[in-house]
């Protein structure tokens, strides 16, 4: 017999649940959340926690690019692509991005998660099988589950693992298309995908490669171009997918690679089909970012030189980084209890860094997740490494 009780008790039960575990969240309001300083409850804090990494979301040009084009195309876009929806800006984006990413075309996306979805479920579903790294980002893996496709999920990084998974699904002649997908940089770890060593596999056995670039997209490789772009891929078979909202400074999402695959999306892919399309103040702010970046790759050098600021203090210190090698420095504590303690105690001495609890990680993973910006200053970065000290030791995180 089914027990009576009120119709959101499932909702009350799984958020006490979540509080018990340390894992429930909540939202809060952020002044300036975008600017290496912030402000939260009237406190003015170092702002370790946005992916605005080259500081172009406040920057006066694409704020002014954006005011622009409200002006003349309106704050909407009124309908989808396909529909009344697809703009000059949108079309010169477009444009820009292929030549930036070295591709023959660009198609562009409402959002990273959009992005991953919309062409995972467009290149397989039953009968194709999909190779996905255990790290890889929550619109892959929920991309993954929404195809339908056989799904087989590789230990982090292990080229090995992919090769015998590859040499099998081919002898076996059971699957059409194989898809392989992972990060190129992944944003809880900070640490890089094999790219090398995946492109050549999937060469040699006639597979796709989906690479998400959302973390290196404006940050890594040659004049911020990405991760494929330092490995000098061009494979037809290669398909990048990019932001636009975290070094770019804006929003949305775009898919690179050959004409044929982005008029195959347009024509298959359900999230871009039936989406309005991005507002023209958005385009317009992300066009000018593409400018900026253009004339001034040194915000890439800038970041990663920040970067490695950081990280090496935090090391020298006695913090565990992980295997991070890029500008998201993991800060490892374990249990999630734990970690939201070091946040606030953090916060305490004027530092925002958050804490990433499960599932976001493993369990037994909880961490500090400290993301830095080309707009940091050194000082910025001295505060912070002497505030992670004084907590390191209160909690005796540190000998």
């Amino acid at each position: 017999m089914m027990q009576e009780g009120r119709p959101l008790d499932f909702m009350r039960a799984r958020l006490q649940a979540l509080r018990e575990a340390q894992l429930h969240r909540r939202l809060r309001p952020e002044l300036g959340s975008s600017e290496p300083w912030l402000e939260r409850d009237g406190r003015r804090l170092l702002n370790l926690s946005s992916n605005n990494y080259l500081g172009l979301a406040t920057h006066p040009a694409l704020k002014a690019a954006a005011s622009q084009a409200s002006e003349r195309y309106g704050c909407g876009s009124g309908s989808s692509r396909l529909i009344a929806g697809s703009s000059d800006l949108h079309a010169e984006l477009e444009r820009r991005l292929a030549h930036f990413k070295g591709s023959e075309s660009a198609l562009l996306f409402n959002s990273g998660y959009v992005a991953n979805v919309g062409v995972i479920t467009a290149l397989v579903g039953p009968g194709d099988l999909i190779l996905s790294d255990a790290l890889n980002h929550a619109s892959i893996i929920d991309g993954c589950r929404l195809s339908r496709a056989t799904c087989k999920v590789y230990p982090h990084n292990d080229s090995d693992t992919v090769a015998r998974l590859l040499a099998e699904a081919r002898s076996s002649g059971q699957y059409r298309t194989i898809l392989v997908v992972t990060d190129s940089v992944f944003s809880m770890d900070g640490d890089i995908a094999p790219l090398g060593d995946l492109i050549a596999l999937c060469r040699q056995y006639g597979a796709l490669l989906l690479v998400d670039e959302a973390h290196a997209t404006g940050c890594l490789g040659p004049g911020g171009r990405g991760l494929l772009a330092a490995v000098a891929c061009d494979d037809e078979g290669v398909i990048a997918v990019g932001t636009l909202s975290k070094a770019l400074g804006s929003f949305g999402a775009f898919v690179a690679g050959p004409a044929l695959l982005t008029d195959y999306l347009v024509n298959v892919a359900r999230p871009f089909i039936f989406t309005t399309a991005l507002p023209p103040p958005v385009i317009a702010a992300s066009l000018a970012a593409l400018t900026l970046l253009e004339e001034q790759p040194v915000l890439v050098e800038r970041l990663q030189a920040n970067a490695a600021y950081l990280r090496r203090g935090l090391q020298a210190l006695g913090f565990n980084t992980l295997t991070s090698s890029t500008h998201i420095v993991p800060v490892l504590v374990g249990d999630a209890g734990l970690a939201l303690k070091m946040a606030a105690r953090l916060q305490d001495y004027g530092v925002l860094a958050v804490a990433i609890r499960p599932p976001t990680v493993p369990a037994g993973m909880a961490r500090i997740r400290a993301s830095v910006m080309a707009v940091h200053e050194r000082s910025d970065l001295d505060f912070a490494l002497e505030a992670f000290e004084r907590v390191g030791h209160e909690l005796e995180l540190l000998r």
